[in-house]
This record gives structure tokens, sequence and C-alpha cells, in this order.
């Protein structure tokens, strides 16, 4: 019988890192990729699973990629990659068929260290089925009221919080059912992302506002990504920061802004394996 480690994480079974967000254009597929690519590039077997089916962004990130491979000749690396089909209705009956679709792919993935789940913008039966399995949910969130009410309803005006919001409670509820059923304790990372580098009143609001969020709500704060174009030219390409050369200064920061995010993530979680 399988021994566990302290997390509550299986021994052989992948460490399950879910990229979740219900607003778009917080960079999730970008976040997913260049964590894979990161922690591979550190010597850790990692798989890939496409929960948006719509969009497809993660795995055309990585088509693009494992064509630039073949076509360059670069040993890129690639994970093994997983994607699934359309699954219409959010209820429970589809809840069921989501999870046994994402049991089977955590099955095939036995043997790697992590499985990376990137989810659409929506609550899905296939994005509930993703936060309710992961050991690591991580929030990608680009600093600004709009996203930051991903999070909770905020009174701007007097900076205070008001309510958790939809998305939050969805969390809790994933949360919940994952302790039920003795998955262990779920560490939500939210990520802020382009945050600003001058200093301001309104950013040392936002940080104050996000560290009370940060302890009422119940996650971990780490630094994303800055305003790069660097981010937005890789897509294409199915490169991330790490396949070149960091030959100028916003290059060398994105680096440095991806080895902090992959240790604030992943240490935890490599401290109990």
């Amino acid at each position: 019988m399988e021994g566990t480690t302290v997390t509550g994480v299986p021994r052989g079974r992948p460490t399950v890192l879910v990229v979740g967000n219900e607003k778009g254009g917080t960079g999730k597929s970008t976040t997913a990729v260049h964590l894979a690519v990161a922690l591979m590039l550190r010597g850790a077997r990692v798989a890939t699973l496409d929960l948006d089916p719509r969009q497809k962004t993660l795995t055309r990130y990585l088509e693009n990629r494992a064509r630039q491979a073949h076509v360059t000749g670069r040993a890129l690396a690639l994970p093994t990659h997983n994607a699934t089909d359309p699954l219409e209705g959010a209820d429970a009956a589809a809840v069921v068929v989501a999870r046994a679709r994402i049991a089977k792919v955590l099955a095939a993935a036995h043997g790697h260290d992590w499985l990376i789940l990137d989810t659409p913008g929506n609550a899905s039966a296939l994005s509930r089925a993703g936060h309710e399995i992961a050991d690591i949910l991580v929030t990608p969130l680009n600093d600004s009221p709009v996203d930051i009410d991903v999070l909770a309803r905020v009174d701007w005006e007097r900076r205070s919080v008001e309510a958790p919001s939809v998305y939050c409670r969805f969390v809790w509820e994933c949360r919940e059912r994952r302790g039920a059923a003795n998955g262990g304790a779920l560490d939500w990372v939210v990520v802020r992302s382009r945050v600003g580098h001058a200093l301001s009143h309104n950013k040392r609001d936002v940080s104050a506002l996000m560290d009370i969020l940060s302890a009422n709500i119940g996650f971990r704060l780490a630094g994303g990504f800055g305003e790069r174009v660097v981010f937005r030219e890789l897509f294409a390409r199915g490169l991330t920061v790490l396949d070149e050369a960091a030959t100028s200064a916003s290059h060398r920061a994105a680096h440095d802004e991806l080895d902090m995010l992959v240790d604030a993530i992943a240490a935890p979680a490599l401290a109990t394996a």
C-alpha cells in the first residue's frame, strides 16, 4: 500500500497544481506553461491537462512549442500533455463525468512529479472537478480593482472588504469537499502580476488590502510577472522566457520573476516530497 507525504499526497502520485481564476485575461495558460517548463528544467517530470476545451489555449501553446522544436531541432522541454473534450452543463451529473475524466488522467500520470491543470474562466463542471483535486491552487491576478473583485467585494472608497466573491466561495466549497474526502489541505496561492514598480498611494492601498484578504480568505500571496512585452511575444513560437538568453534587463527581470514564483509555489511541496 502506498504511503503518503505529510501534505496527504500519495507517494508516486503527482502533486496536482491547478491554475484557476474565473476572470479571463489574467495569464492562466501563460502561467501554466512557464511553471511546467521551469519545473522540468529543475529535473521534475511534469504532465499537463487542458480543462478548457473551448479556448484550448494551453493546448495551442504546447502545440506551438512542439512545432518549434521540430522546425528548429531544439531540444525544448515538453510535458506529457492531455486535453479533454467539451462537457456541457455544470450540474451534479456533469461534475461526476468531469471527475472521472480527471481521475483517468491522474492515474496515467502516475510516476510524474507534477500534474498541472489549466482551467476555464467559468464555473463549469470541468473547472469544479479540477479545483476539487488541487493540492496547490494558483490564481493569477492582475493588480487592479477589477481583478481583485474576483476575490471579494471591496468598498474602494473606504478600502474595506464587504463580502467574499462568488469565486472565493467556489474555492471554499472545493476545499471543503477535498477535506471531507481526506484529500489533505489545499494550498491556495494568489499570484499578483503587473504590479507597478513606482510607489504610489494606490499601490500601498492595494498591497494592504491584499494582505487583509490573504488573512481573511485563506491564501498565500506570491509575486508574478510584470507587464513585459516578452511574454506576449512568446506564445506564437511556443517558447518561455527560460528558452532564450536573458540579453536585456527586461528579460533578466522576467527570469528572476519566474524563479521566485516557482520557489514560492513549489518549495512547500518539494520540502515534503
